[in-house]
C-alpha cells in the first residue's frame, strides 16, 4: 500500500505544480490596447490630459509598453519601455521626466512600479487591471521634470 501511496501522492503533487507553472507563463492581463477615460480620471494637481493610449505587448517575460499622451497644452509625447516584472531597472525612452522603470508584480492582475531619473525615484504606484479584464486603472505619484509634485489616478477602457 505504502509503495502505491508515494508514486500517487507524487503525481498529483507534479500536476498541481505543472498547472501552476502553466498560469503563471500565462499572459499578464494587461495586455493589449488601453485608452484613457479622462472623465474617471483623476489629476492633482492637474491639469488633465486630453488623452492617453498605453498598448502592452509580451514576449516570454517580457512587457513592452508604449504610452501616446496628448498633454493638456496639445503636445504629444510617446514613451516605451520594455520590462519584466522583476523589480530591476529597466531603461524609458521619451520622457523627459524618468529614464528607468523597475516593475514588481503583486498579485495576478497588479504590479507596483518605481520610476527613476538619474538614479533618483521620482514616481511610484501601481497598475491593477479590474477581474473583468475591461479597465486598468494606474495610481501614481511623485514630481515632474519642473519639480511639481502630482498624484494622479488614470483610468483606461479596454480597446
Amino acid at each position: 500500500m505504502r509503495r502505491l501511496l508515494v508514486p500517487a501522492i507524487l503525481a498529483v503533487v507534479s500536476a498541481t505544480g505543472g498547472a501552476a507553472i502553466a498560469v503563471a507563463a500565462g499572459p499578464d492581463p494587461v495586455i493589449g490596447t488601453w485608452q484613457l477615460n479622462v472623465s474617471k480620471s483623476t489629476f492633482k494637481p492637474g491639469p488633465a490630459f486630453k488623452g492617453q493610449t498605453r498598448t502592452y505587448s509580451q514576449s516570454g517575460q517580457s512587457i513592452t509598453v508604449a504610452i501616446k499622451t496628448v498633454r493638456a497644452d496639445g503636445k504629444e509625447t510617446t514613451t516605451q519601455t520594455t520590462y519584466q516584472l522583476d523589480g530591476k531597472d529597466y531603461p524609458v525612452k521619451g520622457s523627459p521626466d524618468v529614464d528607468s522603470d523597475s516593475v514588481k508584480q503583486v498579485d495576478s492582475n497588479t504590479a507596483n512600479f518605481t520610476l527613476k531619473k538619474a538614479g533618483k525615484v521620482v514616481q511610484s504606484g501601481s497598475r491593477t487591471v479590474s477581474k473583468d479584464g475591461k479597465t486598468l486603472t494606474v495610481k501614481s505619484t511623485g514630481t515632474s521634470a519642473n519639480g511639481g509634485k502630482f498624484d494622479d489616478v488614470l483610468v483606461f477602457d479596454k480597446q
